[in-house]
């Protein structure tokens, strides 16, 4: 038997992460002070992403009977110091809704840092049991936060972030107790949950492993969006605040690629995955084709984006490299894509809570038309959009995108999975039809000057001054551009980081 010792320097990420949850509550009660608890929780998160890097020599802890609960590699602190910045930049898309007053400063901060806890947890884990743990504390404070917009000040009270709360929170509790169920039928077989010692059951357990491994494959799918368990996603993003939104397809995303890509990399579940990424990408393709709506056309293409890693994932072990790095390209450009539209849909308190007017803390997305020739009011904004629908389509200048799509179909024709392959070519080539249009729109001035649209404001007028963006948005909108333009032109680097 190894020894339980524990290694209080590898836990210093999962120490950063909790402490950050901490003091945002400690800084809230003393301090009461909105900019102090959120400069608080933004250095919470810088000092996790500095101490994930800073461990990475470190060994494994909590090591008993051959296996490791905890285990610190270099992929593992990229994916934790992911999980960090993805946190800070929501934090700081969400400063101008948290001045209005839309959720109190403490509460928002300290569910920010428990949801980044539980994805370094995920980051880390090296059994299924800390795995699961680790999701759940991921998710769990994302029920709350979906709902906040139900209590933001507005004229024009709405139930739909209650209905995306409770959908969230419905369709996540059964897909835990799947996942669970399969985590218990492989201990049967096994005899394990260390994930180091997974492997091929014996011979008379091999059905119920099998079995086993099929339903925490299914039950993890949910937190990616798979179909049949995608149907939380668009109704919760549209009902959320949208720097909320960001982080479900962001960092809720990528703790499900990390906890699937630990799975697949030591059971055989090839037969599920293909199935489940065929399914994926097909639907969310085809039904973002129909959107009108921004944010749910996010939440769409987030969808059909989620089958292509999945199709990474079928081959095993083999395919891992690509899922995690397409993971990773794909998070920096939805937060870039989701930057934008916090920017260009700035909030203010109405008109009857006692301001000069203006748009209510409520706003969500919008549809297509309240973007219609955004770009040339705000120039570098536009830009920003085109760049992340660029990347996510696969089309320069987005190449960390296009980098992304041929490391999956490289790595499917060389294991021999070409009809994969080919079925993603193909959703490839559709998802261009929804890009391109929301990316032409932004430059297009309405022929008519009567031309509906929900909110003018935001449509292309000479006459009309340009909307101010927040300062914290603009910052944190600007250094996601920049990474995700840095890895457009260099996408090996991280792909070299994770693999």
């Amino acid at each position: 038997m190894r020894s339980q010792a524990v290694d209080h320097i590898a836990l210093l990420p999962l120490y950063a992460a909790a402490g950050t949850a901490v003091l945002a509550l400690l800084a809230d009660l003393f301090a009461g002070r909105r900019p102090v608890t959120v400069a608080v929780t933004l250095l919470g998160a810088l000092a996790t992403a500095v101490c994930a890097f800073a461990v990475v020599p470190a060994n494994p802890t909590f090591c008993a009977t051959g296996g490791c609960s905890w285990v610190p590699t270099s992929s593992a602190a990229v994916a934790a110091a992911l999980f960090a910045v993805l946190t800070a930049g929501v934090l700081a898309f969400s400063m101008p809704a948290l001045r209005l007053g839309a959720a109190p400063a403490g509460e928002y901060c300290f569910l920010l840092a428990c949801s980044m806890t539980g994805g370094v947890t995920v980051s880390y884990a090296g059994d299924l049991l800390t795995l699961i743990v680790g999701l759940e504390t991921l998710t769990l404070p994302l029920y709350v936060l979906a709902g906040l917009r139900r209590f933001a000040p507005t004229e024009r009270p709405s139930t739909r972030p209650a209905e995306a709360a409770v959908t969230f929170f419905l369709i996540s509790v059964v897909s835990t107790a799947i996942a669970l169920l399969g985590i218990a039928l492989n201990y049967a077989a096994t005899g394990t949950v260390h994930l180091a010692l997974l492997g091929p059951a014996p011979v008379p357990f091999a059905a119920l492993a099998g079995v086993g491994a099929a339903l925490l494959v299914i039950g993890l799918a949910f937190k990616v969006a798979a179909v049949p368990l995608h149907a939380w996603a668009p109704s919760t993003y549209d009902g959320a605040p949208i720097p909320i939104a960001a982080y479900l397809s962001t960092a809720s995303k990528l703790g499900g690629v990390l906890a699937l890509a630990a799975i697949v990399a030591r059971l055989d579940t090839g037969a599920v995955l293909s199935a489940l990424a065929v399914l994926t990408m097909t639907v969310g393709n085809l039904v973002a084709l129909r959107q009108s709506r921004m944010v749910r056309l996010l939440a769409w293409s987030s969808v059909a984006q989620a089958g292509y890693i999945l199709a990474a994932l079928a081959m095993g072990a083999t395919g891992v490299p690509a899922a995690l790095a397409y993971a990773a390209f794909f998070v920096v450009l939805e937060l870039v894509a989701f930057g934008v539209v916090v920017a260009l849909r700035p909030a203010t308190l109405p008109a009857s809570a006692g301001q000069s007017g203006g748009t209510s803390a409520d706003f969500d997305g919008g549809t297509f038309g309240d973007y219609r020739g955004a770009a040339r009011r705000h120039p570098w904004l536009g830009a920003a959009f085109v760049l992340a629908f660029a990347g996510l389509a696969g089309l320069p200048p987005g190449l960390a995108g296009l980098f992304a799509k041929v490391s999956v179909v490289e790595a499917l024709v060389a294991e021999g999975w070409i009809w994969l392959a080919a079925v993603v070519v193909v959703n490839a080539v559709i998802a261009l039809a929804y890009y391109v249009r929301v990316a032409a729109l932004l430059y297009t001035v309405p022929a008519q000057p009567g031309i509906a649209v929900t909110d003018p404001a935001l449509v292309y007028d000479a006459t009309h001054p340009r909307l101010p963006v927040s300062r914290p948005v603009a910052a944190a909108l600007l250094a996601a551009t920049v990474v995700a333009a840095i890895l457009g032109f260099a996408p090996q680097l991280l792909f070299d980081a994770l693999t």
